[in-house]
């Protein structure tokens, strides 16, 4: 996963003190999104108490991301997106926003893909009712929201395939907008391999409307989006933790360049 490095167009001076973790979410109408986040964040907190925590949102809920940022004035910060892959907010819209604010940013790689997102997607599923011991006809489709981005899909394809590793059985991407298959293909595509027992993995980071579009189209059991698993809560340190870690490598190859 690629790791960004903003530097605004207000630079400031280095100076003492934990840089913040921003975490940067989508926003959603649903008022569940929220609320799950701001626990999710709570989450976090506990696991690092002296570590400074704000959440911020590219659209539709407060605090947007640029408050968020003024707010921080020119304190350094990393940004970790509370996103499940590589598309236009990562790539476009929440550097954009980190570049025009004073706060000296980082911006971290999505949460996807990695063993501790699949860690959860696990535990959602097994708290559906996926069995311990699945039979050969059963099947997984991984839904998410989709993207035309091909690096997107091809994040949500690799947790597919980590997810298929774990449970030992077929896991198929599917997508509720932007990118095929849709969750009602897919769930056709692995019936006429057989396979009769086919549940829906959400791949969502907390409710709202793709998540609930994709739970109705289940055939059979449906996990909850990932929401405030603690592996979630984990993960978002993990990013926040590696991008410190690879700025600092940075900074001491190039002290060492002649």
């Amino acid at each position: 996963m690629t790791v960004t490095t903003v530097t605004s167009n207000r630079t400031a001076p280095a100076t003492g003190g934990t840089p913040a973790l921003v975490v940067v979410a989508h926003g959603s109408r649903d008022p569940r999104a929220l609320s799950t986040v701001r626990a999710l964040l709570d989450r976090v907190r506990a696991l690092r108490p002296a570590l400074p925590v704000h959440l911020g949102h590219v659209e539709l809920n407060e605090p947007l991301l640029p408050d968020t940022l003024a707010a921080l004035g020119d304190a350094a910060a990393v940004l970790v997106p509370l996103l499940l892959g590589r598309g236009y907010h990562v790539k476009r819209d929440i550097p954009e926003m980190a570049a025009l604010s004073p706060a000296r940013t980082r911006v971290a790689a999505p949460l996807g893909t990695h063993p501790l997102l699949v860690d959860a997607l696990h535990a959602r599923l097994t708290e559906a009712g996926w069995p311990t011991h699945p039979d050969p006809d059963h099947a997984v489709v991984l839904a998410s929201a989709g993207s035309r981005d091909p690096e997107s899909r091809a994040d949500t394809a690799r947790t597919a395939a980590l997810l298929a590793a774990r449970l030992g059985v077929p896991v198929v991407p599917a997508y509720a907008s932007a990118a095929t298959p849709t969750v009602p293909e897919a769930v056709r595509t692995l019936r006429a391999r057989g396979h009769r027992h086919v549940a829906v993995a959400s791949c969502f980071t907390a409710p709202g409307r793709f998540a609930t579009q994709c739970a109705t189209q289940a055939p059979w059991i449906t996990s909850a989006p990932l929401g405030t698993h603690p592996s979630m809560a984990h993960l978002l340190l993990h990013r926040y933790d590696e991008t410190l870690m690879t700025d600092g490598a940075m900074k001491r190859r190039a002290l060492a360049t002649p």
